[in-house]
């Protein structure tokens, strides 16, 4: 099953067409012994680190924790990364190992991570080097307009400007991905992370697809990141699976800061996810010395800029108008989720257009608008109505429940229901807790109780004593049930049976 899933990842991975790699674990038991080999070999101290976070130390990283208020891990699991513990026998050598410490000391010098060489780091950028190297060229076409971005938000939080290169591992710089559990956008943000660092997510419009919006929210995030752990490379794996987990593993390794030395103690998808960044960032600095040059960029970021919409228009309305090529327009719109830039009073939405094509636009606005106005009063069906998604909500299943009713419920998809809980199947459990992000108000149905005529006659009264039920009652009259006594007086919950009340009782 697992060489299944190894393979399935690998060809609908963002490198589909690469061979498949013959040194993958092929079974279970091969990979138990891996993982033992991998344990013992990276326990050792990684160049003498004896650092330790002391006793102190963990109780404010777990006060600041508490205190940010952080959601878990961001995403589930990463398209681009290789993860060593998955590479078995000697890697084909496409350097060797003097040049990569050599090469990896002197970048060492000039960033804040930790680029001590390690034979796990070795095998993952072998492996990147054989199995990747053709895919780079239009990887760093796409840099050349994301980079430029990213560095002056990541200058203006004072991040390094290194932590360019998680964007590569996280999305592998496409705006639109999504991960199977609906991690989306270059930085990769669930839904209810997102909402915390205020990307906003409607109908329309996915700011975590968002280039700009995504960057500065992933810069804060990373800043409190490394305010916990005081350590770059600890806030890089914070980022992939979650704080609590890096503290998880710093207290079980003894206390170790150094990345390496926690690595055993953290999450399988982590231990592969800070050597994909460290590899990547030794292949972009040492491109041309691999003989890796970058395809020519569509455009470049300073290039392009914004106007402001004045009614609800589509690319192909501005396409049509101004002829700029639809497919550049989405590439420089990605947040918007249908290619329609929608107006909405107060929310500013705006295009974001090659600058040599803003006075064209400006003088074909209201050819635009007219045009959006024709193609409106044509349509059969309107246009999807515009709203905001709600904040989560936990909703408890009861019995009879299943994922369409509540999907129809909230004005949710099923598919919706599933990401957002990681649901791999459709069974439910009574009881079971499920987080919604609702579109509608689920408004309850009226009960509609049924009326029951009383037996006309005599009766009799009974005052409901302290320890009393309605079984114990009806005991105490042997042709009276339950079910009667719940008619005669209207009860239709056994909360509603308090000490005091006075019951009919009828007579037969």
């Amino acid at each position: 099953m697992r060489s299944l899933l190894v393979l399935l990842f690998l060809t609908t991975s963002i490198f589909a067409q690469q061979p498949v790699d013959t040194l993958l674990v092929k079974n279970k038991a091969l990979n138990q012994v891996i993982d033992s080999t991998f344990v013992a070999k990276d326990s050792i101290k990684i160049n003498d680190v004896e650092e330790l976070f002391s006793d102190t130390d963990l109780k404010m990283i777990d006060s600041l924790l508490v205190e940010e208020k952080f959601n878990s891990s961001l995403f589930d699991s990463i398209q681009y990364v290789i993860n060593d513990k998955d590479i078995i026998g000697n890697t084909t050598s496409i350097l060797t190992t003097d040049l990569l410490k050599k090469r990896l000391s002197d970048l060492d010098v000039k960033t804040p991570f930790h680029l001590a060489y390690n034979p796990s780091l070795e095998k993952v950028i072998n492996s990147y080097l054989k199995y990747r190297k053709k895919y780079y060229p239009a990887l760093m076409a796409k840099a050349k307009y994301y980079f430029p971005m990213f560095e002056q938000y990541l200058d203006q939080f004072d991040v390094p400007l290194e932590m360019k290169y998680l964007a590569i591992v996280e999305s592998a710089l496409r705006p639109d991905a999504r991960s199977r559990v609906g991690a989306t956008g270059l930085w990769q943000f669930m839904y209810g992370t997102g909402v915390q660092f205020d990307l906003k997510v409607n109908s329309y419009v996915d700011e975590r697809q968002d280039p700009v919006k995504a960057t500065v929210s992933a810069c804060k995030y990373l800043s409190q990141l490394y305010k916990i752990f005081g350590d770059w490379d600890l806030a890089l794996a914070a980022y992939n699976s979650g704080p609590g987990n890096v503290s998880k593993a710093i207290k079980r390794s003894g206390g170790y800061k150094n990345y390496w030395n926690i690595r055993p103690f953290l999450p399988r998808e982590t231990a592969g996810y800070v050597p994909a960044f460290y590899a990547t960032m030794y292949i972009f600095e040492y491109a041309e010395e691999h003989n890796i040059y970058p395809d020519a960029p569509k455009i470049f970021h300073f290039e392009t800029d914004t106007i402001r919409v004045k009614r609800t228009i589509s690319f192909d309305q501005i396409s049509e108008k101004t002829k700029i090529n639809r497919e550049l327009l989405s590439f420089l719109n990605p947040a918007y989720k249908l290619d329609i830039i929608p107006y909405v009073k107060n929310k500013n939405y705006a295009v974001r257009l090659p600058r040599k094509s803003v006075v064209d636009f400006l003088d074909k606005e209201k050819e635009i608008y007219a045009l959006a106005n024709e193609d409106e009063a044509k349509r059969e069906k309107p246009l999807p109505k515009y709203f905001e998604m709600d904040k989560r909500i936990r909703y408890k299943v009861r019995s009879g429940d299943y994922l369409g009713k509540i999907a129809n419920k909230f004005g949710v998809r099923v598919s919706d229901i599933k990401r957002w809980n990681r649901l791999r199947n459709h069974r439910l459990k009574i009881g079971q807790r499920l987080s919604i992000y609702p579109k509608k108000l689920a408004i309850p149905k009226k009960t509609v109780q049924k009326k029951y005529e009383q037996p006309k006659g005599k009766h009799e009264v009974y005052v409901v004593k302290n320890g009393d039920s309605l079984w114990t009652i009806s005991k105490k009259y042997p042709s009276v049930s339950v079910e009667q006594l719940k008619k005669w007086n209207n009860i239709w919950s056994i909360k509603s049976l308090k000490p005091g009340m006075k019951l009919k009782i009828f007579k037969s």
